[in-house]
């Protein structure tokens, strides 16, 4: 089967769970999956979750906390490098029918890797891997090179009314 490049991008609410989504529905069909979060490094509640699936979703984290509150430093580029370099092995390797990475567009945009090094580590993954990248600011090139693009557009959320994230809802 052709492993696609498929990209969750926009400002609404979703991409990391139709990612997961996406992982559940690989695991329960057998198919092996590497979930690459960058950014984040939080245990939040669907991480809690894949890692239920372990002996089909290898789960890795490659963010402290989020740093999107305060100034990304050495530490931050450092651990988004390494999930990259990670994910590249992962697609290379021919040991994921799947490898997601999510929030890598937000990377990118913080410039913790480079668009070229992302689309460098697609191009050299396995033709049976398929590919989802997540997360806001997708660039133009990773639009391109993808087969299906997906926007989530924010039409209404209660956040804007003050409700606050809640556990095994939104974390």
């Amino acid at each position: 089967m052709k492993g696609y490049v498929q990209v969750y991008t926009g400002n609404g609410k979703g991409k990391t769970t139709a990612a997961i989504g996406l992982a559940i529905r690989a695991a329960g069909a057998g198919l092996p999956v590497f979930f690459a979060q960058f950014v984040k490094g939080m245990k939040y509640s669907e991480i809690g979750a894949l890692e239920r699936y372990a002996d089909l979703i290898a789960v890795r984290q490659y963010g402290r906390g989020c740093f999107i509150t305060r100034e990304a430093d050495k530490e931050d580029v450092e651990q988004s490098r390494k999930g990259l370099a990670d994910s590249a092995e992962a697609l290379k390797t021919g040991n994921y029918r799947l490898v997601i990475l999510d929030e890598a567009c937000i990377a990118i945009h913080y410039k913790l890797f480079s668009i070229d090094d992302l689309l460098q580590a697609i191009d050299r993954r396995k033709a049976d891997c398929e590919v989802v990248v997540t997360g806001r600011y997708a660039p133009q090139e990773l639009l391109d090179m993808a087969d299906l693009v997906t926007e989530m557009k924010e039409v209404k959320h209660y956040y804007a009314k003050g409700v606050q994230a809640r556990t095994g809802i939104e974390r």
